[in-house]
């Protein structure tokens, strides 16, 4: 497997490289002009001042006459190769000897016959090098009776320019070379971290936990630690919440069992010779029966769900029957607890289309927490209102029988439990809701009951929340979608 070290030193290496070839290229050049620009402007000075020079004391004999007799004035002071050109191009004296060829087609000769600098950089078939040629006008009586070029080797400007290069090119391998340590070195800070978190993940996917990840920059890579350590610590709690859950459970399935076992034996040894005493056992096996019954279908439930089997059933349901159902399922309790329960509604709510035996499941499941932590003397409230919300979101996944999509502005039920009793404490209250969960006062059997209702409330596209205060009650909130438009009146 490639190294990730490698590969980042590599880019690394790769861009700094770019980057200094485009540079010294960039600065090769820029050097290369100036020089140019510096041995054209010095003999663009020197041609001007051997032109002025004609016009103010040569001018009054002709150009060839000049040549003849005052040949010196136009080269002796100058270290460039001369030409006099008359205006037909032909070269009157070349101070290297050079008397032939057509000057005429010389950009820089045409330019200076119409009176303006004329300048070349380029080859000549009598030199090897690379050659640069300015052109001047040579004016009489302000008329242009010839040209004089300036002709220079470009060779000593390309030696400085080769000197200036190599150590140019001298610096930027020394750059690349210091710049490769350097990547690597701060490929080592990217990858030293990251081999240590990667060691660190390998124990925790072998189940070790206790282990965490050292943080060693506030950086993404010190976020994936952040992410890691507490990946392990939820795990872990998650953990020894399953392990309190599971020996709740076993206890709590121990309980009614031992008592029905204990009722057995004692009956089959009595016999029938006690009415009473058969009454009451039987009735205590009924009762330890249906509890544990009902601890079994919800672990049933609580399976269904993490396996994704549950099912809504789309159907209409009653709102009014329905809490007039629960109401009267649970009165003989509130009487003999000594709690004021009371059941109603606000205002036009008839039906929603829902799963009736899961709502119940809910309420009554909500309904039998606040029993349980409101003392005789309280009171527990169930109320029901028809409200609009603007929007209600789309269907959530899950398995569902029928059909149905989340509405834009639509009507919807909500339902109220409030009681007065001790209330939850605030730190508990943001994890109520989660999977085995059980608070410091909790007398939930196996904490899932909260987390059944809230995944039922959320296949069925609505919304669950608690507000509680300590020693003043709770309240449950749920709103579901949809509802009638016929007004349901108190239940007395």
């Amino acid at each position: 497997m490639k190294s990730a070290r490698t590969r980042i030193a590599v880019n690394f290496i790769f861009i700094i490289l770019v980057t200094v070839i485009i540079l010294e290229v960039l600065i090769i050049t820029i050097i290369r002009k100036n020089y140019y620009r510096n041995l054209e402007e010095n003999l663009t000075s020197q041609i001007k001042l051997s032109s002025d020079l004609y016009n103010r004391y040569f001018s009054d004999i002709s150009l060839h006459d000049n040549v003849l007799n005052n040949v010196d004035t136009f080269w002796k002071q100058v270290p460039a190769q001369v030409q006099i050109i008359d205006t037909k191009g032909r070269i009157l004296m070349d101070s290297v000897g050079v008397l032939h060829g057509d000057n005429l087609k010389m950009p820089d000769v045409k330019n200076a016959l119409k009176g303006e600098l004329g300048k070349w950089i380029g080859k000549a078939d009598y030199s090897n090098d690379l050659l640069i040629a300015v052109s001047y006008p040579l004016k009489s009586r302000e008329e242009i009776v010839g040209a004089i070029r300036f002709v220079s080797s470009l060779r000593e400007v390309e030696k400085a320019v080769e000197r200036v290069a190599s150590v140019i090119l001298i610096i930027g391998v020394v750059v690349v070379i210091i710049s490769g340590l350097i990547s690597l070195f701060l490929a080592n800070t990217i990858v030293g971290p990251l081999e240590e978190i990667t060691a660190q993940a390998e124990k925790m996917a072998k189940g070790n936990f206790n282990i965490r990840c050292r943080k060693i920059y506030d950086d993404e890579i010190g976020k994936l630690a952040d992410t890691l350590n507490y990946m392990a610590q939820e795990i872990m709690e998650k953990d020894r919440l399953k392990n309190e859950f599971i020996s709740s459970v076993s206890h709590e399935l121990r309980t009614p069992l031992t008592s029905i076992k204990g009722w057995a034996v004692t009956l089959k040894n009595t016999g029938h010779e006690d009415a009473d005493l058969l009454a009451d056992g039987l009735n205590i096996i009924e009762k330890e029966a249906d509890r544990l019954t009902a601890m079994v279908e919800e672990l049933l439930d609580f399976s269904r769900f993490v396996s994704g089997n549950i099912t809504i059933k789309k159907e209409k349901v009653n709102i009014k029957e329905l809490m007039c159902h629960i109401e009267k399922q649970l009165a003989p309790r509130a009487q003999r607890e000594n709690i004021s329960f009371k059941v109603y509604c606000l205002n036009d709510v008839n039906y929603i289309i829902s799963d009736e035996n899961r709502l119940k499941q809910v309420f009554i499941n909500i309904l039998d927490n606040s029993f349980k932590f409101t003392l005789s003397g309280g009171e527990i409230t169930f109320s029901a209102e028809s409200i609009y919300i603007p929007e209600i979101p789309e269907k959530r996944s899950g398995n569902t029988e029928g059909s149905g999509t989340g509405n834009a502005g639509s009507n919807a039920v909500r339902f109220i439990i409030k009681d007065t009793g001790c209330g939850i404490a605030p730190e508990d209250l943001p994890r109520v809701k989660e999977k085995f969960f059980k608070g410091k006062n909790s007398k939930s059997r196996n904490g899932i009951g909260l987390t059944i209702c809230d995944e039922i409330i959320k296949l069925m596209n609505g919304t669950f929340e608690i507000k509680s205060e300590v020693n003043k009650g709770t309240e449950a909130i749920i709103i579901l979608p949809g509802g009638g438009d016929e007004s349901c009146h108190e239940n007395d």
